[in-house]
């Protein structure tokens, strides 16, 4: 079973930067494609990022593309969402994924979770 957990939300200004991680344990990190989802208040959770198992492919939702970029580090078993000039309607909690492709994960992907990390964007 793969564990999740993710880190680096918090509060940040519209126009600031962060970064956010997930770590990977329990199975190879490496063979894995990995998502970002989020979840704002009141609605319904939603994907917003993919990239395959050797980093070389990535998928991004219309909201967000052009303001986020996943990358990973198959080192460090770890993912990364960079969130550039969050704007207040990415507030909400992210969570990372774990599934056999990226077509998994933006087909339905319905766990496992980590807790998520919460993102707020406000001035």
């Amino acid at each position: 079973q793969v564990q999740l957990v993710e880190s680096g939300g918090g509060l940040v200004q519209p126009g600031d930067s962060l970064r956010l991680s997930c770590v990977v344990t329990g199975r190879t990190f490496s063979t894995y494609a990995m998502g970002w989802f989020r979840q704002a208040p009141g609605k319904e959770r939603e994907f917003a990022a993919a990239i395959n198992s050797d980093g070389m492919n990535t998928y991004y939702a219309v909201s967000v593309k052009g303001r986020i970029t996943i990358s990973r580090d198959n080192a460090q078993n770890t993912v990364y969402l960079q969130m550039n000039r969050p704007k207040p309607e990415d507030t909400a909690v992210y969570y990372c994924a774990a599934d056999a492709t990226t077509r998994a994960l933006r087909g339905g992907y319905s766990g496992p979770w980590g807790q998520g990390t919460q993102v707020t964007v406000s001035s």
